[in-house]
């Protein structure tokens, strides 16, 4: 029943914190609690992202090229449908390298998840005047 593993080189969407509605890569796992992950793509720090269920022990390994390796708890990760192959725990060069080659990017926002969490960031910039022409834009 289950499709998403916590494996290397699994994609995961930060749901929580200061990393917020960021794409992440997981390139080690540290133990059964704790993996190591790599920040590939900033998405939108404003939408609402369901939280993964897992208890609060866990925790993971977070590392980009705009932030410092640090620990992070698995609730704030949810696993995508994504997969890149790449070896364990890679140079930022390496894990970027491989993500283009797997367009990460293009097939999140071509991917419905990745979709909506677009529409809610610019419903969620919308200022009163822009929400009340789509109004009259709905109406008509």
């Amino acid at each position: 029943p289950f499709k998403r593993y916590v494996e290397i080189g699994r994609v995961a969407l930060v749901n929580y914190g200061k990393e917020y509605g960021k794409l992440v890569v997981i390139v080690d796992v540290v133990d059964q609690n704790r993996v190591r992950t790599k920040c590939v793509i900033e998405l939108n720090p404003s939408s609402s992202c369901k939280k993964l269920k897992l208890s609060p022990e866990f925790e993971a390994l977070v590392d980009a090229p705009d932030m410092v390796r640090g620990q992070m708890n698995f609730k704030r990760l949810q696993l995508t449908d994504f997969k890149i192959d790449i070896p364990r725990v890679p140079r930022k060069k390496t894990l970027i390298e491989a993500m283009e080659k797997a367009d990460v990017k293009n097939k999140w926002e071509n991917s419905s998840w990745g979709k909506k969490l677009i529409v809610q960031k610019k419903r969620a910039s919308l200022n009163d005047f822009d929400r009340f022409k789509i109004m009259l834009a709905k109406i008509k």
